[in-house]
C-alpha cells in the first residue's frame, strides 16, 4: 500500500471534505468573537443631593468579574464612605471550556483536511482512520452541545451582574434610599451573543458531519453489503 502524500482536491468537492471545511471555518468564528472581548459599563449615581458621580466597569475574557473593581480604594460616593468594591461573578471556566473546545475543533479540522487532501488513498484503504474519525467527529458533537450550553448559562451571568440590577446588588451605596444607580452605557455584547449562536452552529455541523465520516467506515459497508440486492433469491441449503 502507497503511504507518500499525493495531493487531490477532489474530497473539497463532496460532503465528507467540504463539511470540514465549514467546521474549520464555524470554529475560528466561535472562539475569535470571544477571546478577545473587551466591554465597558458606565454607572451613573444619583445622589439625593442633586449631585451626580459616574463609577466605570471594565471587563473582558475571561470574565473573572470577581476581580473587577468597581471602587477602588477608601473612597467617597455621594457624601458615604466606600471600600473597595468588586463585581460578582465568575464565568470563566465555562468561556475558557467553550474557547478550548473550538480550538481542539480548528486544529482537528485543519489535520482531517491534510488527511483527505493528501492521503486518501491511505484513509479508505484502512478500517483505523474512517473508524477513529467518526469517532472523534461523534464525541466533539457532543462537547460541543455541552460547552455551548455552559457558555450561554455563562453569559447570561455576565449580563446579570453588569445590569442595573446587577450593579445596584453589588454597591452597598446603591441600597440607600436616597441614592439611585443606573447604567447609563452598555458594552456591546454582539459578539458574545455571536459566539454563542456559533457554538450550537458547530454542534449541527459536526453531528451531520458524522453521518458522512460513518459511510467510510466498515460499519456502513457491512451494514449494506449484508442485505441482499433486488431479485435476489435466497438458495437454501442442501440437506
Amino acid at each position: 500500500m502507497m503511504t507518500g502524500f499525493r495531493l487531490n482536491l477532489s474530497p473539497l468537492k463532496e460532503p465528507l471534505g467540504f463539511v470540514k471545511l465549514v467546521e474549520w471555518l464555524t470554529a475560528i468564528f466561535a472562539f475569535g468573537c470571544c477571546s478577545g472581548y473587551s466591554g465597558k459599563n458606565i454607572i451613573s449615581l444619583f445622589c439625593g443631593d442633586g449631585t451626580n458621580e459616574t463609577l466605570i466597569a471594565n471587563f473582558h475574557y475571561p470574565f473573572r468579574l470577581s476581580q473587577v473593581p468597581l471602587i477602588e480604594g477608601n473612597a467617597t460616593v455621594c457624601n458615604h464612605s466606600v471600600t473597595t468594591t468588586h463585581m460578582v461573578g465568575d464565568s470563566a471556566s465555562s468561556v475558557e471550556f467553550f474557547v478550548g473546545i473550538a480550538i481542539v475543533c480548528f486544529l482537528y479540522s485543519m489535520v482531517a483536511l491534510l488527511v483527505y487532501l493528501g492521503y486518501m488513498h491511505v484513509y479508505k484503504d484502512s478500517d483505523f482512520g474512517p473508524i477513529f474519525d467518526f469517532l472523534i467527529t461523534a464525541i466533539l458533537v457532543f462537547l460541543w452541545l455541552v460547552c455551548s450550553s455552559a457558555w450561554a448559562k455563562g453569559l447570561q451571568n455576565v449580563k446579570d451582574a453588569t445590569d442595573t440590577g446587577g450593579i445596584s446588588t453589588t454597591l452597598e451605596v446603591c441600597k440607600g434610599s436616597n441614592i439611585t444607580c443606573e447604567v447609563t452605557e452598555f458594552a456591546s455584547l454582539r459578539t458574545l451573543n455571536i459566539s454563542v449562536v456559533f457554538g450550537y452552529l458547530n454542534m449541527f455541523v459536526w453531528a451531520g458531519n458524522a453521518w458522512f465520516v460513518y459511510k467510510e467506515t466498515r460499519w456502513h459497508s457491512q451494514k449494506f453489503s449484508s442485505q441482499p440486492g433486488p431479485g435476489r433469491q435466497q438458495v437454501p441449503a442442501p440437506i
